[in-house]
């Protein structure tokens, strides 16, 4: 076989690899609820576990059934793509650690949220809320070099907190996904340039997801390591942080700090500030060498001198992402999902009895799959209409197909806007074409 041959090939066996899959709804081996878990409070909670998103097993743990884990997929990739942009290496670290390593930066006792455990010979360890203990001593093995540096790692992980009060469905959990990237440089003005790449590759990630409009950089108290951290604050009325809010530059200050600033925005010292509920969707930091030094890291430069290492810390909670979308995206009715992380593009309802129906139908259901687009096919024969509309609006696909007899008679379908409930009727030979105007694919 050439190399061109072999090339082509490999392009062949990728594409099939990524081909979209659609799932048809008689066979989605979870149901919708009709009524809303009664012990939870949270918007976010109440909605996917009643569209079968999530399922609790206890307080601040869920399972991800498949609807839940196409969202939480899509978001992941969304937030993998952004970090290989930043020439980020993806890792993935053991999320059960060893006391020793969390001793030699003093933290063991310092984090009231860190879940620890026993093991044999009655070692101590712990389940990980985040990883500077790990990803340090091993980047320590890699780097000793100039030439080694700057260096950056990610991973998307399981997380563990025991948090007291586990609430709000998604938004604090004990267990929960997150995304940490850790970066590694020579010189502070080298994290610094790093630290704004990472910045603005996070507002790519939260407009991607839909959140652009609503999610602010937010100041907030930044310890020992800089004078601020930043963190990314989505509003909404059910979120649990309090932030101060410039509308003049676009900033947020956190609660905390705002004290310090006399209700002043210290980047155009604005004074007209609103009060905004929040949620943190993100939060990134410059530890500078406090970790490095933990673990007695260094590098040498040129001339053999050995210097300290600064390091940067990133942080999304991916599971925590989905909670805010909801929180922000929904109406009476369900949940109403950004196009770019709904869990389908497309909700395909038949309302048709006759077999010649039903196979025009499938002729359609096939047509949008070849156009890599991704079905979920309500072909169910024993729901009434109101049910399947009820159940569409509750899982918030952003659109729907609604094929009928009346419809199929003009070679028509109807199509319907979830965010808006506009309804237009396109002939079956232009949906592609329609439906690529609308969202730049197809």
């Amino acid at each position: 076989m050439n190399l061109l041959s072999y090339l082509q090939n490999f392009k062949n066996t990728s594409q099939q690899l990524s081909k979209v899959y659609s799932v048809r709804q008689s066979m989605l081996t979870t149901k919708i609820r009709k009524e809303s878990p009664k012990d939870e409070l949270s918007i976010n909670a109440r909605l996917l576990e009643r569209g079968n998103f999530i399922s609790k097993l206890m307080a601040g743990v869920y399972s991800y059934l498949p609807l839940g884990k196409r969202v939480l997929a899509k978001i992941e990739n969304i937030i993998r793509d952004e970090m290989n942009h930043l020439n980020a290496q993806e890792v993935l670290l053991p999320a059960l650690q060893p006391r020793e390593n969390w001793d030699q930066t003093g933290r063991w006792n310092e984090i009231d949220v860190l879940f620890k455990l026993k093991g044999i010979g009655n070692r101590d360890f712990a389940l990980g809320p985040t990883h500077e203990e790990i990803i340090t001593p091993l980047c320590g093995q890699l780097i000793h070099s100039y030439k080694d540096l700057p260096l950056s790692f990610y991973q998307i992980q399981t997380k563990f907190r025991n948090e007291t009060r586990a609430k709000s469905g998604l938004l604090r959990g004990r267990e929960f996904r997150m995304k940490d990237l850790y970066s590694f440089h020579a010189t502070s003005e080298d994290l610094d340039g790093y630290y704004d790449n990472v910045l603005q590759s996070y507002f790519k990630i939260f407009k991607r997801c839909g959140l652009e409009e609503v999610t602010y950089l937010t100041l907030a108290s930044g310890g020992t390591f800089s004078k601020y951290s930043h963190e990314f604050q989505t509003i909404t009325e059910s979120g649990e942080d309090i932030i101060y809010l410039c509308k003049k530059c676009n900033l947020g200050i956190n609660k905390e700090i705002i004290s310090e600033q006399r209700e002043m925005c210290p980047k155009c010292h604005n004074q007209k500030l609103s009060q905004e509920k929040a949620i943190e969707v993100g939060n990134i930091f410059k530890l500078m060498s406090r970790f490095s030094n933990a673990f007695k890291m260094s590098y040498h430069d040129a001339t053999g001198k050995e210097n300290n290492i600064f390091m940067g810390c990133y942080g999304i909670g991916s599971s925590r992402l989905i909670g805010a979308i909801v929180e922000t995206f929904h109406d009476r009715y369900g949940i109403i999902w950004p196009y770019q992380v709904s869990p389908f593009h497309i909700h395909l309802i038949s309302l048709c009895q006759k077999s010649e129906e039903w196979a025009q139908v499938e002729s359609i259901f096939e047509k949008l799959q070849n156009a890599s687009l991704e079905i979920l096919y309500d072909d169910r024969i024993d729901v009434s209409a109101g049910i399947r509309f009820g159940e569409s609006d509750l899982i918030g696909i952003p659109l729907k197909l609604i094929v009928s007899p009346k419809t199929l008679a003009q070679n028509s379908i109807e199509l319907k806007h979830r965010k808006t409930g506009e309804t237009q009727v396109v002939r079956i030979n232009d949906l592609l074409n329609f439906i690529e105007s609308c969202y730049g694919i197809g």
